[in-house]
This record gives C-alpha cells, structure tokens and sequence, in this order.
C-alpha cells in the first residue's frame, strides 16, 4: 500500500504554528522586520523560506517598476538610482501580523514538503526559472534552502545541464537516490518545529488516505551608521550568523505568556538506551568542585567548547536540533522524564553511543540540572 500525503493534517498545522507564533511575536511589538524574521523559530528553514518569499515580491515590485514602457531604465543613471533604491527598500522591511501569518504559514508547509519529499519539492522549485536559465535560479536561491540542499547544490556551474531543463529534473532524483543515506532524517529536521507545536509525522504520512499529494505553495529601525549598499537580501547570511553572536542585553520587553501545549509524559513506559536510576547512581559518586549551584536553562548553560562538540559529535552538525533538545529537556519537570525525552527522540535517532565522552558529558549536564 503507498503512503499518501493528508494535506488537509499540514494544512491546519501550518495555520495552527503560524497563529502561535505570530501571537507570541506581536504581544509585545507591532509589526517585525528582517532580522526579527532571520531569528523568528528554531527551524532556519523556516526562517529563510519566509525571507524567500520576500525576496520574490520585492524583484516583482522592481519588475512592474521596469514595465513603465515611457521610461528608459536601461539609461546608466537610472540603473544605478534604482538598485540604490531597491536596496534601501530591502533594508526596510516592516510587516505586521496579518501580512506575516500567511508567509509564515506557507513556509511552514513549504518546510515540511522539503523534508519529507525533497526531490518534488526541488524539481517543483526549478520549475519556477524562466527556460534556460535554472543554473542562474539556482544561484539565486540556494543560500534559502537549508535542508536537504545537497540535492541540488551539486548542479551549480554543471556544463551541459542547462540547455535542457529535464536534465535537472533527472539530475536531482538520481543524485538523491546516491546521497540520501547521508541527509539527516526527516524526524531530526521536523524536530526543529516541536517547540511551537509537535509535528505528528504518522497523521502526515498515512496508508488509507485517499488525498491527493498537495503541490507546493507557490521597516527595522533606523542604524545610526553609514548602511550597506547591498540589499538585505544578499546580507541575509550574515545577517543569521550576526544574530547567533553574543551581543549587548537588548532592550526588556514583556515576554509574552507561554502557550500551552499538550505535554508527553516520557516517563510511562519509555523505554531507550539510558536508564536514569542507573545514570543517578553513577552519577551521584562524582565530584562536583566548582560545579555545584542552581544551574539555570540548559541553552544557556553550555560553554563554547561544549555547545562545538555536541553539535558535531551528537547532533549531526546541526546546531538547531541541539538548540531545540535543550530547550526541551529545560521544559521537563525532572531527570527521569528529561532521559525519557532523551532517549524518545534523540539518543536512537542519532545513534548516540552509550559510553562516548560527549555523550556522558551532555547526560551529566542534564543530571546537574535537576539533581544537584
């Protein structure tokens, strides 16, 4: 029996994630601008597929600007006037919750496409490029794409693809079948959703339905330094990578209430490679110099070197999963129901080995959290 997609569980998914985060976000603020959007969720994907969209409208507004037939925008002046302009304009992004919502339920959905069917949802993309011209969109669009990039990342600069658009169509399914024991799992990707709102996977992905499988979907303030030429969309990057450095304490706003969720209890039954009597025991002999104290949220816990080698030794690289297992394990009530978790989603996926140093060390971490 083949798996069918029940698009009507995604869509209301997606709608229910983007009410909740869009209600957490405009408690205490307006509207959001670029760099509020870069950070917005724990899945980056999410995040550079909302700024994807945004890219798109903004070349369409240059497009309609150009279709004047009674100017010449060819003019040198002109030219170098309106990419000032444009670029400025990028700079001053500025949506409030109602234009957010939709983009942000739309990259949700466009999100868990790509995790669960990246070969559609990638050869569904190269679609989009005008004829001849899909290395260029590639180009274009890569630095959006943040999972499963690999599918596609190797067809840039690659001679004798573009003179045939098929070719790429068949380029990605057949390098997909020769990569994808190496992409990280659909459950670690869909992870990184879990803190708004956990991603049912069986109710997605179920055998009896019948639905058909959906297509995909098709101002900051003012800096008081000199600004970039460039638009916000080619500084997107480093715009992401400047918002994960330490900075000063940003204003105090009031933090939004929390919004409940139905809470797994990880303790009945959950069985896994750690025991957490056994994990207690072994624990409790160590000594704690310099060690002991409240220990406050674990993601906030974590030195340099710690937060470097658990993202590459336990989390496949991925300092997004790591940051969203944290903060999850920051939520549980004790070190019985924080190994539950541990072993429920991360430990087997992941395979973690028991005994590994990095390992031992994270578990420990968790254990100073709650029983020291």
């Amino acid at each position: 029996m083949t798996t069918q997609i029940n698009s009507n569980y995604l869509e209301k998914y997606a709608e229910d994630y983007a009410a909740i985060v869009c209600g957490q976000f405009f408690s205490s603020k307006q509207y959001m601008t670029g760099q509020d959007i870069v950070k917005l969720t724990n899945s980056a994907q999410v995040n550079f597929f909302i700024i994807k969209r945004l890219f798109e409208l903004w070349q369409e507004e240059l497009g309609k600007l150009k279709s004047n037939p009674y100017f010449d925008y060819r003019d040198i002046t002109v030219h170098e006037a309106l990419t000032e302009f444009m670029n400025v304009l990028s700079r001053r992004i500025k949506i409030e919750k109602e234009q957010l919502q939709p983009l942000l339920q739309t990259a949700v959905q466009q999100a868990v496409q790509l995790a669960t069917d990246p070969v559609t949802f990638y050869q569904n993309e190269i679609s989009k490029a005008p004829s001849g011209q899909i290395n260029e969109y590639l180009k274009e669009n890569k630095k959006y794409y943040k999972w499963h990039d690999q599918a596609v990342a190797f067809l840039i600069d690659k001679a004798g693809f573009g003179h045939d658009d098929s070719a790429y169509l068949r380029a990605i399914a057949a390098n997909y079948q020769a990569i994808q024991e190496s992409l990280e799992s659909v459950n670690l990707l869909l992870a990184t959703l879990g803190d708004i709102k956990p991603f049912d996977l069986d109710a997605y992905l179920v055998q009896e339905s019948l639905e058909p499988k959906p297509t995909p979907s098709p101002r900051p303030e003012p800096n008081k330094v000199e600004e970039s030429k460039s638009s916000f969309f080619d500084q997107v990057e480093v715009e992401a990578a400047e918002s994960k450095k330490s900075s000063p304490e940003p204003e105090k706003v009031k933090e939004p209430e929390p919004v409940k969720t139905e809470k797994v209890n990880y303790t009945n039954g959950t069985s896994g490679a750690f025991d957490s009597n056994h994990l207690k025991a072994r624990f409790e002999t160590l000594s704690y110099k310099g060690m002991k104290g409240i220990m406050g949220e674990l993601a906030e816990s974590l030195a340099i070197n710690q937060r470097f080698m658990f993202t590459k030794e336990l989390f496949d690289g991925n300092a997004d999963l790591l940051k969203h297992a944290l903060k999850s394990i920051d939520k549980c009530d004790s070190f019985e129901e924080a190994i539950g978790l541990v072993n429920a989603r991360f430990a087997g996926e992941l395979s973690w080995e028991s005994e590994a140093e990095p390992v031992q060390e994270f578990l420990l971490l968790v254990y100073r959290k709650f029983e020291v």
